[in-house]
């Protein structure tokens, strides 16, 4: 089964989560979270990225007071994409307030894990905030690949907006690249900062110049 690993991560990563005792099978919100995953209209936001962010998460782990939140947010904070939609997060965030709720997760760890699902629509987590600076940090690690990935990457996410014209397409494109690199930092812990920081602004700074030529 292609999927095994990450079914084995989401299996131990609930189970921490919880609290022991009678809760409900974790397989069957794996099911649904990994059909999520594997929709058609996806070329970068699929199963692929999310073992990506689950990767940087192990990285950053040291950092977050919650680790095991940190991962569940990172399987919901996609679950829910549509290119053409604007409300993906608050829809994803909603999904795992009623997923988890369900899966027996406290009410104190369910908000927590939709808070930083909510999170990833800024990537701009307060001082202080550092699950939430852990989550986002390995969402944008992408930003900070080797140039050949990060081509790959921005040549998935045009994909994913096939529908809407070259012309569009590179003014919204550009006006994301250039509110990224107007943040004082693109990451928030010490790692991000110090490992990726720069090149990510690299590979933005880039991009920009071919949308733009």
């Amino acid at each position: 089964m292609p999927d095994a690993p990450l079914r084995t991560r989401w299996h131990t990563t609930l189970l921490a989560a919880r609290p022991k005792g009678p809760a409900p099978d974790p397989a069957p919100y794996a099911d649904n979270l990994l059909t999520r995953w594997a929709e058609p209209q996806r070329r970068y936001h699929t199963t692929a990225h999310l073992t990506a962010v689950l990767d940087h998460i192990d990285v950053l782990e040291r950092y977050a007071d919650d680790p095991d939140l940190v991962r569940l947010a990172a399987w919901f904070h996609d679950a829910v994409y549509l290119p053409d939609r604007s409300e993906n997060e608050e829809r994803s965030a909603r999904l795992a307030e009623r997923a988890l709720s369900e899966a027996g997760l406290t009410p104190q760890a369910t908000a927590e894990v939709a808070r930083l699902v909510r999170l990833t629509v800024t990537h701009a987590p307060e001082d202080g905030d550092a699950n939430g600076a852990v989550l986002c940090d390995a969402d944008l690690a992408i930003l900070a690949a080797a140039p050949p990935a990060y081509a790959a990457y921005a040549a998935a996410v045009r994909e994913e907006y096939a529908f809407v014209p070259d012309e569009a397409f590179r003014s919204g494109r550009a006006a994301v690249l250039r509110q990224l690199l107007a943040l004082p930092r693109l990451f928030h812990t010490p790692h991000g900062e110090r490992t990726w920081q720069g090149p990510a602004r690299a590979n933005l700074e880039a991009e920009l110049v071919l949308l733009t030529a």
